[in-house]
């Protein structure tokens, strides 16, 4: 039986149970793959962790530049995170003739044009199932089940975390900052949890799918993306009684002119559609084909049994097919032929939560803004039991471009009537 001898860089939550998970299911793996997969170098920077999971003392290094030109290496399985050590690490691994695993989806959205180009050229495989929505094999479901498709939508809840702390607020009744301690201490927010809560994290996978479905990467400072720091408990009731649940949403959709919307923010999900169930730490992706119509992958999207399932299975397609290469065309093109909807241009209805001063002539100088700019109002609602003299005002907006409406609201936070800094959230209908 063919060796396929792996370096698994990295033995964090994921690396271990990349480690772990190999060796239970080794057999089984052995027997679909036709190969016998063998970790021969492992990089951990505390020995003592190799040591916790087992690996041999003769395994292990404590610098991946030790790894990754070792010829006793045919994959690189790269799980130590960030942009920078990995950016020079998966490049020299390619530059050396070693075939790359990566779950970095940062790295993917700020390097893939170059490293997808270079594995290409190299005559390498370059896999990143665990990238995007952790247990769920959603990029082979994208790349080979729906490629003969022209993907219309794509709307994907991909950050368990954010998900968490929405689901928290509001069913165990609790703020924004308790729910968040609660998610620490749960395991699933970070120390700094701003790459989860502000956005980043769902808007590199946002890149990646977009890559992947249209052909072209959008730079990370051109993708529109809101977290969800903003958001109180009361606009998730408000928006569950006008028949909404709140989810921080990737929204990737193509016009008819070839224009393609990327875009992450907080979006209120009509409660009858699948995504709106789309609950605690688990991730969700609605998708609709010109072919196949609309589909869904619903799954785990984190830890470190979902995600090194995703790894093992790119080591195992790599291996399945080693010593060839199954070679990929590059996710993104030159010549494509969509390009990025600016999101000033982008049409949206919109939810809208305003603090004001409760006394007459408020609401007449309201709508005169959203007259004067032709922004229809579908509705507009005002908890009655209110005291001290402030009102809280919720309107839901009818159709409107981006940048009228946030001119609107530029004029509207400017008046002397408004309390505090508006709440404005995007509604999607789906299809």
């Amino acid at each position: 039986m063919k060796k396929f001898r792996i370096a698994l860089i990295g033995l964090g939550t994921v690396g271990g149970g990349v480690w772990r998970h190999l060796h239970a299911n080794h057999g089984q793996i052995q027997l679909r793959t036709g190969a016998d997969i063998e970790v021969t170098r492992t990089v951990a920077r505390r020995p003592e962790r190799a040591a916790e999971l087992g690996v041999p003392e003769s395994v292990n290094r404590t610098d991946w530049k030790d790894v990754v030109t070792d010829p006793e290496v045919d994959c690189v399985v790269e799980l130590i995170g960030g942009t920078t050590d990995a950016y020079l690490l998966v490049k020299t691994a390619l530059e050396n003739g070693k075939h790359v695993v990566t779950a970095n989806k940062a790295l993917l959205a700020e390097f893939g044009h170059e490293l997808f180009e270079l594995a290409l050229e190299k005559n390498l495989q370059l896999l990143f199932e665990a990238s995007v929505a952790g247990g769920i094999p959603y990029i082979k479901a994208q790349r080979e089940g729906l490629i003969a498709n022209r993907l219309r939508e794509i709307y994907g809840i991909v950050n368990g975390t954010c998900n968490y702390i929405l689901d928290r607020m509001l069913r165990e009744d609790e703020d924004y900052a308790t729910a968040l301690v609660d998610a620490k201490e749960a395991g699933y927010a970070e120390a700094d949890e701003a790459l989860d809560v502000d956005g980043h994290d769902s808007a590199h996978k946002a890149a990646i799918i977009a890559a992947l479905a249209y052909g072209f990467w959008v730079p990370c400072h051109d993708l529109h993306t809101e977290g969800i720091r903003d958001i109180s408990r009361c606009d998730l009731l408000m928006a569950r009684r006008l028949g909404y649940e709140v989810k921080l949403l990737a929204v990737i959709k193509c016009d008819e002119d070839k224009g393609v919307q990327v875009r992450v923010h907080p979006t209120l999900v009509p409660q009858g559609h699948p995504l709106a169930a789309v609950d605690s730490v688990y991730n969700g992706l609605y998708v609709c084909g010109d072919i196949v119509g609309n589909t869904m992958y619903y799954g785990m999207g984190a830890g470190d049994g979902p995600t090194a399932s995703a790894v093992l299975a790119d080591i195992a397609e790599i291996a399945t097919h080693f010593p060839e290469s199954r070679t990929w065309q590059p996710i993104a093109t030159e010549d494509t032929e969509y390009h990025l909807k600016p999101m000033a241009d982008i049409v949206s209805r919109y939810y809208l939560r305003l603090s004001v001063i409760d006394k007459p002539g408020v609401m007449a100088k309201l709508c005169d803004v959203f007259g004067r700019r032709g922004i229809g109002l579908s509705s507009i609602h005002q908890d009655e039991s209110e005291e001290g003299g402030t009102a809280t005002l919720i309107f839901m907006v009818h159709d409107a471009t981006e940048s009228v409406f946030a001119a609107a609201l530029d004029e509207i936070t400017a008046l002397d009537i408004v309390q505090a800094p508006p709440v404005r959230l995007r509604v999607e209908d789906l299809s």
